[in-house]
């Protein structure tokens, strides 16, 4: 919904997504065609459990051979249908489609399964490396005593229709929203890539290859996505177009290959607006090394703290073998553990400087506050509450259902999101509705006429209960996220009243201190290695000690987003993440997607309060995030402006360079002549060079 309307409002596309066609029933279907979105039907969403067990009989020899043990494939399995194995451990479960039934305990796929786990689940073999290979090729069979693995069947789908419907929305100018890989997950990376985003884009241009077709790729980022209110980052990449070479091999009958490198395209555009990781550790590694590299004094918007986190995890997956990069890893987990066992957060430990008289006089005034907005919040809460408890209620029961179902969900927290915004529609409604007719009946009873004179119609107290209960339902959700801010503070506060815990507090600090350095000093070290333009493009500038100019505040860090010289530009600058896409335009502001062809943007939403983002730095075209046009590198045209851009800005940097290297040469022959001179016969001279 978020994606739908940021589409609509800033660049005037209404995009047609394609959504699952399971999912196109009831509300859901309804809403879908509201939308202009095209079903589609997956193999996943049709298998069933089968009967029996597979195993493999020959690895080595015939690795896409499948036998059975009481399995009915000729009658649950058809040709070019797909067999399915379970997830284990949270890795996706492996799926292949089938080429041929031999009998009703024998079966050949198109191509063997691959990967560690799913030929473990075949063969229960150990000697598999980690590519999927046999390592022992003299063993042809399976283990004495392997009964194979459960296994699930899916029949054939049939998408000449979708691709249909899709090349149709093309060729009369329309924008298609695809989820390459699927389906939703709660993973922290990416899953593999359908074909079906190349082929629509390769088929289209096969008809009509002046249909100007264009793929833009888009990120969703989420904070939580599962929890009430939480943030979001949408991140648009510089749209592309489909290389010719591509869509003459898919005319020519090379189409595998052709799909094969404009999936890999896809992949790296994508992987330059969403941050992945191998798992949930990892993840965790990265944001906390990221808080303390980015000084929480010095508040970044949104879209800067997800490029840091990106930035961080490509070092990371590059440099996880050095010693450097180990011992860092294990400095941060070490923080973060004890941050876990005192309860506090990375910020709390930063600012807990104050002193006991101030300690006191703070816990004392944030609980007499905290006591009053609990006051103003209760009454919400208590309307609300029935909204809360269902909600909660089903998306856990439909999350454990489809978690059951999936192959590739960790906690089915993609659908606990989902569920509890679909049930609040409905279920808030209709609870708002009985509060306000009750209300109305209430206020009209012989027991109230005092109050409400009787000339008052039914209808406009009904009305008058739809404002009043809504809006203290939000007014409980502003106030309630203030004192869950205070409520938070309190803690650290407390801990800082005694001397023992006081003391732990300021040996948690000296750690945070160290591990910063040498979380600072490592990044600092390795990131020349990485990026090539490293000082121009960093995220956080340092601070240079010789710099003649005073040290700025920490309210005056948080006004820009980048603590940059005067050389530096004037917008922040993003690196491309991946080696494919560093040719890609910079991103460029939010307001821009509208004037060009298509969209090319970093946005997020506004701040929530200001214990969750500055308040300058959430808003664009602000001080927090100045905002420049965008570049058409389309035509000779703009190539060319893009290149004498590129030349003025290069040739304003090096007079600034040098007349910052000729200020600082001026004053250091004025100190060698002032030390020098002491009988002041070169008074004049000194005079000249020191103005």
């Amino acid at each position: 919904m978020v994606l739908q309307k940021t589409l609509k409002k800033e660049s005037k596309r209404r995009v047609s997504p394609l959504i699952a066609q399971k999912s196109v029933h009831g509300f859901i279907g309804w809403a879908s065609r509201q939308v202009g979105a095209i079903p589609v039907g997956r193999a996943q969403d049709s298998a069933k459990p089968a009967t029996g067990t597979i195993y493999l009989p020959d690895p080595v020899g015939d690795p896409t051979l499948v036998r059975g043990i009481g399995t009915k494939f000729d009658e649950e399995g058809e040709v070019s249908g797909m067999v399915f194995l379970p997830s284990v451990k949270g890795q996706t479960g492996a799926s292949v489609d089938i080429a041929e039934i031999i009998g009703p305990e024998e079966l050949r796929l198109k191509r063997p399964f691959s990967g560690k786990t799913a030929v473990w689940q075949l063969t229960g073999r150990s000697d598999i490396d980690d590519k999927g290979a046999l390592t022992d090729q003299g063993v042809k069979g399976c283990p004495d005593g392997f009964k194979g693995t459960n296994f699930k069947l899916a029949a054939h789908i049939d998408q000449s229709k979708v691709y249909h419907a899709v090349f149709n929305r093309f060729k009369h100018g329309g924008c298609v929203g695809i989820f390459p890989e699927g389906g939703s997950h709660d993973r922290t990376r990416l899953l593999p890539l359908k074909a079906g985003v190349a082929i629509m884009a390769l088929g289209t241009l096969a008809e009509n290859p002046d249909c100007g077709l264009k793929i833009v790729p888009c990120g969703l980022n989420y904070f939580h996505a599962h929890k009430f209110r939480s943030r979001a980052v949408i991140e648009f990449g510089a749209p592309f177009e489909v290389p010719s070479e591509l869509v003459h091999m898919y005319q020519t009958g090379r189409r595998r290959d052709a799909i094969g490198q404009l999936l890999d395209m896809v992949q790296t555009r994508l992987a330059a607006v969403t941050v992945s990781t191998a798992d949930y550790d990892t993840l965790m590694l990265i944001q906390a090394a990221r808080r303390l590299y980015i000084s929480q004094a010095a508040k970044r918007p949104l879209g800067i703290v997800i490029e840091a986190n990106r930035r961080l995890a490509l070092g990371y997956e590059k440099y996880k073998d050095d010693p450097r990069v180990k011992e860092v890893k294990e400095s941060v987990k070490k923080y973060n553990s004890q941050l876990m066992y005192f309860n506090l957060r990375d910020h709390q430990v930063q600012h807990a400087r104050l002193g006991w008289f101030k300690v006191l006089f703070l816990l004392i005034s944030r609980s007499l506050q905290l006591l009053f907005l609990l006051a103003l919040t209760i009454p919400g809460l208590v309307l609300f509450a029935p909204v809360f408890i269902m909600t909660k209620t089903y998306s856990r029961k439909k999350a454990a259902e489809a978690l059951a179902a999936s192959t590739v969900k960790i906690e089915g927290r993609d659908v606990m999101a989902t569920w509890k915004i679909l049930v609040a529609m409905v279920v808030a409604p209709l609870l708002y509705n009985v509060y306000a007719v009750s209300m109305a009946f209430f206020l009209k009873s012989d027991r109230c006429a005092s109050f409400v004179p009787a000339a008052t119609p039914w209808l406009a107290i009904y009305l008058g209960g739809w404002a009043v209960f809504p809006g203290l339902s939000y007014i409980a959700f502003r106030v309630g996220e203030v004192g869950m801010d205070i409520f938070k503070s309190l803690r650290p506060l407390f801990l800082c009243l005694f001397p023992s815990s006081n003391y732990s507090v300021q040996k948690l600090r000296e750690q945070r201190t160290a591990v910063q350095q040498q979380v600072n000093g490592l990044i600092d070290e390795l990131g020349p290695e990485m990026f090539e333009d490293w000082e121009a493009t960093r995220l956080v500038k340092p601070s240079s000690p010789s710099s003649p100019t005073r040290p700025r505040a920490d309210s005056e860090q948080s006004s820009t987003p980048f603590e940059a010289d005067t050389a530096s530009p004037p917008h922040p600058l993003r690196r491309s993440s991946t080696v494919a896409s560093r040719s890609m335009p910079r991103n460029e502001s939010f307001s821009n997607i509208g004037r060009i062809g298509m969209f090319s943007t970093t946005t997020e939403p506004p701040s929530r309060s200001r214990s969750r983002s500055s308040s300058s730095g959430g808003g664009f075209g602000m001080a927090g995030f100045p905002v420049s046009g965008f570049t058409s590198l389309d035509t000779a045209e703009g190539l060319s402006e893009a290149t004498r851009k590129i030349h003025e800005a290069m040739q304003k940097r090096g007079e600034i360079r040098r007349r910052q290297s000729k200020t600082a040469n001026d004053f250091r022959r004025a100190e060698d002549d002032e030390s020098g001179d002491e009988d002041g016969s070169h008074d004049d001279e000194k005079q000249k060079k020191n103005s």
